[in-house]
């Protein structure tokens, strides 16, 4: 919900990147080299083509998540035999808990997973100098997080840390490149628009499909790409009426506004079925949307931000049905992201790549 939204945000503001919370500066400077060097290590180990490719997400510790990232790893690895595929997270939060273990796999067991920040592995790019780098976000639309992404690379082409062969560098002028969001233009909402509706046609046909997405507040409305939600929405209305986008973080489109467009079409009742619509269903789509019981809803206060998508709708007439399903594990959605890093945009072109107002 948004308050859980703003708080961990705070929280991955004052967290280092990609660091455990440490006690000293002393500390955070010894994180830092561990991490490098355990980035350096695995990108040195890996290494066997002259072009990399860093799928970089905003992260997660769900272990349905963990398979989406290595199913979509694995796709990439074959439609892009030449090149050699890295997992990053974006968020230092979701690394943290990663590492620790934060959830179980299906049989209980906890599960640990190292993705280290985008920084860590453009430096080690840079250390093993690859020939060709490409950096594909893994965001839904361009806004705030992917923002982060731009300026990841950025850093990295002007040698931030100031460590980094110059020469190496700019050798990579013309090689350095940027795999935009899944609905990074018009063009792409119509796309996923088409793919979405082929998926869950004949689940429209039998009630409502609601998509809930992430959204940015107001002042984080970066490249103002919350309007994307908008388009999607219009663009699957126009194959079904049941269809309808949300999110938890985009004003004016909360799960209460969307049963007010729902009633304004004269729908006040019938099945549902929910969906996330992020890259991957995390504590977004397992609690936000999915959430049962007395914890996810207040009685006192329906329209709380607290009360999850699922006993919203279902005190507000409607039988809905929670699908953990992220859009990386929808194939002909995947191939939407592929399809961007197979025609990235250049370094000097990432600003000119965000046309939101389209």
């Amino acid at each position: 919900m948004k308050t859980k939204t703003l708080l961990l945000a705070m929280m991955a503001m004052a967290a280092s990147m990609a660091a455990f919370t440490s006690c000293s500066d002393d500390d955070d400077d010894d994180n830092y080299i561990a991490y490098q060097k355990a980035v350096d290590a695995q990108v040195k180990a890996n290494k066997k083509n002259d072009s990399a490719i860093l799928l970089v997400a905003f992260g997660s510790t769900w272990n349905n998540a963990f398979k989406a990232f290595d199913a979509t790893k694995a796709a990439y690895q074959k439609a892009f035999p030449n090149a050699d595929i890295y997992v990053s997270y974006s968020s230092a939060i979701c690394i943290n808990r990663a590492a620790i273990g934060e959830n179980t796999d299906e049989n209980g067991k906890i599960v640990k997973r190292n993705y280290y920040a985008p920084n860590f592995w453009l430096h080690a790019f840079g250390t093993a100098k690859y020939k060709n780098i490409t950096v594909q976000s893994l965001q839904v639309i361009p806004g705030e997080e992917y923002s982060r992404v731009i300026n990841y690379i950025k850093d990295f082409a002007n040698n931030y840390l100031g460590d980094l062969d110059d020469k190496y560098l700019e050798s990579l002028d013309g090689h350095l490149w940027l795999g935009t969001p899944l609905l990074n233009n018009t063009h792409d909402v119509a796309r996923v628009a088409d793919i979405l509706d082929r998926q869950y046609k004949s689940k429209a046909a039998q009630g409502i499909v609601a998509f809930m997405g992430h959204g940015n507040p107001d002042t984080y409305d970066t490249y103002k790409a919350n309007v994307r939600y908008s388009q999607l929405e219009e663009a699957l209305q126009q194959k079904s009426p049941n269809y309808f986008v949300g999110t938890v973080d985009m004003p004016d489109n909360y799960k209460q506004d969307v049963l007010a467009r729902m009633k304004e079409l004269g729908i006040t009742q019938g099945k549902m079925e929910l969906f996330p619509l992020m890259s991957i269903c995390g504590d977004h789509g397992h609690n936000d949307m999915a959430g049962e019981g007395e914890e996810y809803w207040d009685a006192k206060d329906e329209e709380s931000e607290d009360n999850s998508w699922y006993e919203y709708f279902k005190h507000k007439g409607f039988a809905p049905h929670a699908n953990l399903i992220g859009l990386l594990e929808v194939e002909d959605v995947m191939k939407v992201w592929i399809d961007h890093t197979k025609n990235p945009v250049e370094l000097e072109d990432y600003y000119h790549s965000m046309y939101p107002e389209e």
